[in-house]
């Protein structure tokens, strides 16, 4: 699949461009203007003072990770209940942040949601093409919430008054990209489930 960490130039947007699935979803959605050429910041939605926390989560969860992999090839009872063990930590973790910072009604919305970028609606017209935004999103029902910064690639005016703005996804890391990827996944499965 092709990346879009670093654009190489303008891009063009074609509403028929199809580089990833997408979904019509409704998501928790805070969105930041950032100054042209600004680096990514994880303090643009006030989050900085559990950087060291965050970061020491992430080690214990690599360090747990490789653990399993080797306890997998001796114990799959037990691999499977620590895995287990494991998904639930995370979930209560993605729970008791949320609850910390919950979303306000307005900020939930209907988007179209790909791993290469996201499109939404905006009652006024405040933004442009070329604009670059922080974008922290939360995917039901996981609470996970990942991060990017996109540029606005389309801006198109609705009948009231608003209009659906068209972004690409500039900077995003690997994780935050897989997440999207797993929420899309399961996305899909719901939908088979429902038919």
């Amino acid at each position: 699949m092709p990346s879009h960490n670093t654009p190489s130039g303008p891009v063009e947007y074609t509403p028929e461009r199809r580089d990833f699935f997408r979904i019509e979803d409704r998501i928790g959605l805070e969105i930041r203007r950032l100054p042209p050429n600004a680096p990514f910041e994880e303090d643009a939605f006030d989050g900085d003072h559990l950087e060291s926390l965050k970061a020491e989560f992430r080690r214990l969860d690599q360090d747990v990770r490789a653990q399993l992999a080797s306890l997998a090839e001796r114990d799959r009872l037990l691999t499977g209940l620590i895995k287990s063990l494991n998904g639930k930590l995370d979930t209560l973790a993605r729970i008791m942040a949320f609850e910390q910072n919950p979303l306000q009604p307005e900020d939930w919305q209907e988007v179209t949601l790909s791993e290469g970028g996201l499109a939404f609606s905006s009652h006024a017209p405040l933004w442009a093409v070329g604009d670059r935004l922080a974008i922290r999103m939360t995917l039901p029902p996981e609470l996970f919430q990942p991060q990017a910064i996109a540029t606005v690639i389309d801006v198109q005016t609705e009948n009231a008054g608003g209009a659906r703005v068209h972004t690409e996804f500039e900077q995003i890391q690997d994780s935050d990209r897989q997440q999207i990827a797993r929420h899309v996944m399961r996305w899909q499965i719901r939908q088979r489930q429902k038919e």
